[in-house]
């Protein structure tokens, strides 16, 4: 059996705008991973793997980008900034639709 890999973020159809986008996103902001690691052929266990590292990081700050430390915090908003103009570029749509 072989395992599904993930696309990577910068061939996600959705941009990234997704629960696995987030994960890559949320690790390239606490630094676990590059930025330029799309996360590309990563296998669901190696993506569980950087969600766990990812939720230690957000637990120290309550779940919250207001609790981030002002370095944190600017480089957050420059990767969501940039990840979301390149999903709307894509097609993604922030509105959800009636069957979401």
């Amino acid at each position: 059996m072989t395992d599904k890999c993930y696309e990577g973020i910068d061939e996600d159809p959705s941009g990234g705008m997704n629960p696995t986008g987030n994960i890559v996103l949320d690790a390239r902001v606490f630094g676990l991973i590059p930025e330029t690691e799309t996360c590309a052929g990563w296998t669901v266990q190696r993506l569980n793997g950087l969600y766990d590292e990812v939720s230690r990081e957000w637990d120290k700050y309550g779940h919250l980008v207001s609790n981030l430390p002002a370095e944190l915090r600017e480089r957050h908003k420059r990767i969501y900034d940039e990840a979301i103009a390149n999903a709307r570029a894509k097609g993604w749509n922030p509105e959800l639709g009636e069957d979401d």
